[in-house]
């Protein structure tokens, strides 16, 4: 029978070109995968990959999908690196967004708002992604909960409070009885880059938190301690490095990040409160994580294949008459794939006589 044996010697090379080769079987999977639905692969893979970047629309489409991404990834990166394994960056996108919704409402209310405003109710977005961290953190800390358990089932307590709320007290009296807040007012709403597109400054904040993050990680003392805790708990705890401090920065700057990334979803492509305000940003951005090797400049090329999935995974749909479940199916490939380049990396695959021996010995 077949079982895996450890390599002596893994290539360096080649787990760092991974992700590439996990994308390229993505792209293979996805051919048989059109063939099997009856549709022409080529002409499927097109839809999916190529038609997106035919146009500036397109690529701006791309930049929307890629912020929230890439600012959640990169908060994710850090938070795997320190061995905090944040699986709830969905519900703090979500407390993110209703924080700054809130504040965003209270205030867009004759105030002409402005640069100074939208500050405030992006500030105010990261202070709710941060308070839901928090609450994973201090579980963890205080009573040593699994933080994979209580982030996840925190997202969904996050998105019962956004339905909560916006068919109660943030529910447009003028909207018609729907389950959303009003729109905001033009003064509140981040500035566009490109005008006729949707692309807002938010994928400038993702770009710097990408960079910044790959500063702290990679120049900062703080850094250091932070992955040394992750890598080596025994060594950290020997060379005095607090293993609490590492659970509580990485979970806020997470939590921070993960809520900028909401309220820039409500102020950007959005312009209000609507029960769901995320397609799942944050459950993808785990994938984009692992796939950019927890690398805050490397999380940038797998975000942009995210976003691509997004944005090809709704052309499929209206063009082919695909099912809209193949952004998912996308998704489950490239992150399966992942994982079989990783173990065909590390071990190879012998063929061991085990059951011929056994026989032998038992004729003897």
């Amino acid at each position: 029978m077949l079982k895996l044996e450890a390599r002596a010697r893994p290539s360096r090379l080649i787990s760092w070109m991974s992700p590439v080769l996990a994308v390229l079987l993505t792209v293979i999977c996805g051919a048989i995968l059109f063939a099997t639905l009856g549709k022409d692969p080529l002409a499927g893979l097109a839809v999916f990959f190529l038609e997106p970047l035919q146009d500036l629309h397109g690529w701006s489409e791309v930049g929307v999908k890629l912020a929230p991404l890439l600012m959640i990834a990169a908060g994710l990166a850090i938070c795997f690196r320190a061995n905090v394994f944040n699986i709830g960056a969905e519900g703090q996108l979500v407390c993110g967004a209703i924080a700054g919704g809130a504040v965003g409402l209270y205030l867009d209310n004759g105030s002409t708002g402005g640069a100074f405003m939208i500050t405030v109710v992006l500030l105010a977005g990261m202070l709710g992604g941060m308070a839901w961290a928090a609450i994973t953190a201090f579980l963890r800390d205080r009573f040593n909960a699994n933080e994979i358990l209580v982030s996840l089932m925190l997202v969904y307590v996050a998105q019962l409070l956004l339905s909560y709320l916006v068919q109660g007290v943030f529910k447009d009296p003028d909207g018609y009885n729907f389950p959303q807040s009003r729109m905001f007012s033009e003064g509140f709403l981040l500035p566009v880059l490109l005008e006729e597109t949707r692309l807002h400054i938010g994928i400038l904040f993702a770009l710097l938190a990408s960079f910044i993050a790959w500063l702290f990680l990679a120049k900062s003392f703080a850094g250091f301690r932070l992955q040394t805790g992750g890598m080596a708990p025994l060594a950290a705890r020997y060379a005095g490095f607090s293993s609490r401090k590492a659970l509580w920065t990485s979970l806020l700057i997470c939590g921070a990040l993960s809520g900028l990334a909401g309220v820039c979803e409500v102020l950007g492509p959005i312009g209000q409160l609507t029960p769901s305000v995320s397609p799942g940003y944050g459950f993808a951005a785990i994938i984009v994580a692992y796939v950019g090797r927890l690398h805050p400049i490397g999380v940038i090329f797998s975000s942009f294949i995210m976003a691509l999935f997004y944005i090809g995974g709704e052309l499929s749909q209206s063009r082919l008459g695909i099912p809209n479940a193949i952004t998912g199916v996308f998704q489950g490939i490239l992150l399966f794939s992942l994982l079989a380049c990783d173990v065909l990396i590390n071990y190879k695959l012998r063929w061991s006589n085990t059951a011929t021996h056994a026989r032998l010995l038992g004729s003897e």
